[in-house]
Order: C-alpha cells, then structure tokens, then sequence
C-alpha cells in the first residue's frame, strides 16, 4: 500500500511565488510539481489575476483542471474552458468606494479586471500596470472602466506607499468591499467577503478535499486568508512581513525554487 500524502492539496500563488521575476516557473518547480501531481496529490494555482491571464500559464504548467482567479472570485475549469463560479464586484458599489478613498488620500489611478473568461483589464489614464507583460486596453475616462461586469478594481497612488494606501482604503471602505494587497504596486478593491480562502474552499469542496489536506504558498497579505484556512501555510523568503507572520514556515524566494525546496523535503522522491 502506498504511504498517505503529507498533503493531498497543493496551493501555490503565482506572482513573487511560483513565478520568478520574468513571469515564469523555473525548470525545477515544474518537475517537482510535476512528480507530486503524479504521486497523487492535487496541485491547484490561487491567485490574484483573473481567469484570462492565467490560462495562458495554465498551459505551461501542463494544469487542465481548477484555478483559483480574481481573489477568490472565479473559480475557472481549464478543462472545459469555463467559470464555474464567479462573483462581481457592483460597479456602483466600486465608483462610491472610489470616491470615498479620493476623498480621504487625493487622487488614486484605477483599473478594472472584467469579468469572464474573455474579460479584458482596463486602465485609465495615469495608471501603470504593475506587470507590464500583461495585456491591457487604455481608455480614454474613468466612466469606461464601468462598462461591462467587473470581478475587481486595481488602485495606485502617485505618492503613498501599499501599505500606506491599502489602510487608508480600508478604513473608509467598509463594507463595500474587501481591500486587498497583492504585489508591488497592486491594491484592490473585491466583492464584500471574497478571499482566497474562499475560493480556496470552494475549489477543494469541488475536489472532494478539506482543510486538512491543504498545503499553501504565497507571498503577500492577500495570501493570509488562505494560510488561516490552509493546515499549513508558507511564506517565501521574498514575502511582505504581515505574511510572514502567520506563515508556519518560511522557504527560500521565488527566485531560489521555494516551493520546490519544500516539496522535495515533503514528497521525498522514491
């Protein structure tokens, strides 16, 4: 009989995570995840980019099942190509939220993730998309941002920090949405509720596992719903402190295969 797994479920960020700096895997942590995938356990990406910017990576992944996408908002099969489950943020509840963050910081420079498995990323004049090899469609008013269903806003300041500009959108924000901080340059405003860990649980639900069977990497705040949920969270070396506080260990960086130092002490080759 084969030995149990120590983790049926494993759940890895993208950005400052599973991708190096160039927006790639590394050779090493596909072969590890490769090799615990065909020991038997589940590997599932979480992230914070919407479902169409991570298909692409799904192929290089060799991933044809479930992703995490948008904070927690979609969960996308890769296998039929579709949102199983999707969750949008009110465009009226995300142009009031906006007013009330201007109003307390000064102007902020937006962006919004569409919904769907077509959704574009729009930007506004002035703001500067954190990752530029993302494709993206300038338009010329902020009104257009608004024009079809949305899964999330992106903010930038000209002057505050993340952490600066993350606190003040969360102490006015309320319960119109979540704020979250997912990477350099990259505070967002979701639907009311949504984390990771919610998108995290839904996925495992759908994959007939728990929290138990939960095995979580990340690098950012946006990652610490998921840790509390996961059994066992860890943080990389490159990862923002307030994650690495509740993080249950902290591997190498991102650039130094991480994840896969962790998966090879876990899932010994034999």
């Amino acid at each position: 009989m084969a030995a149990p797994l120590a983790y049926a479920l494993i759940a890895t960020d993208l950005d400052g995570t599973l991708l190096r700096g160039d927006d790639t895997p590394s050779e090493r942590s596909l072969a590890t995840l490769a090799r615990v995938v065909a020991a038997g356990a589940r590997h599932l990406v979480v992230t914070g980019r919407p479902a169409p910017r991570v298909r692409p990576l799904l192929d290089v992944l060799g991933a044809t099942g479930l992703a995490v996408c948008g904070q927690g908002a979609q969960l996308y099969d890769a296998a039929t190509d579709r949102l199983l489950w999707s969750v949008t943020l009110d465009r009226e509840t995300a142009e009031t939220a906006l007013g009330k963050i201007e109003a307390e910081v000064g102007q902020v420079y937006a962006a919004v993730d569409q919904d769907g498995v077509d959704g574009q990323t729009l930007i506004e004049p002035g703001y500067l998309m954190p990752h530029p090899t993302l494709p993206s469609v300038r338009v010329e008013r902020r009104d257009e941002l608004w024009s079809a269903p949305i899964s999330k806003v992106l903010l930038r300041h000209p002057d505050l920090s993340d952490d600066e500009l993350a606190a003040a959108a969360r102490s006015v924000v309320g319960s119109l949405a979540t704020v979250t901080m997912s990477g350099p340059g990259t505070v967002e405003l979701q639907p009311c509720g949504i984390t990771k860990a919610t998108g995290l649980a839904m996925a495992a639900g759908h994959l007939g596992l728990g929290r138990s069977d939960a095995l979580a990497f990340g690098d950012m705040p946006n990652d610490i719903p998921m840790f509390r949920w996961a059994a066992h969270g860890v943080a990389m070396a490159n990862a923002h402190p307030e994650l690495k506080a509740v993080a249950d260990e902290v591997t190498s960086s991102n650039e130094d295969d991480g994840i896969a130092v962790v998966l090879d002490r876990l899932f010994p080759d034999r």
